[in-house]
């Protein structure tokens, strides 16, 4: 089961010896701060980073009827895992 939001900073605040309060904040505008870069590329070191990735118009198929659509080009947000924690997470 994932962390939620209060165990972050929980866990933040008793490692680092910073407040809760303190901590919420910082995290608030880190969160703040990835979305309006992120057009630009937000990196967070040792993490990964997020990166504005266009996406090329395509053929679908409605998965209701079976109709094929044509699913227009399109923006998207990507957010690419950075080498160091794939490895730290699976393994070398």
């Amino acid at each position: 089961m994932s962390m939620s939001k209060s165990q972050i900073q929980s866990a933040l605040a008793e490692s680092t010896g910073v407040s809760k309060k303190d901590v919420a904040a910082v995290l608030d505008k880190l969160s703040d701060l990835a979305c309006k870069e992120a057009a630009n590329g937000f990196v967070v070191p040792g993490i990964g980073k997020l990166v504005l990735v266009d996406r090329a118009a395509r053929m679908g198929r409605n998965p209701a009827t079976g109709e094929t659509i044509q699913i227009p080009a399109k923006k998207v947000v990507k957010f690419r895992v950075a080498k160091a924690c794939k490895d730290a997470i699976l393994g070398a």
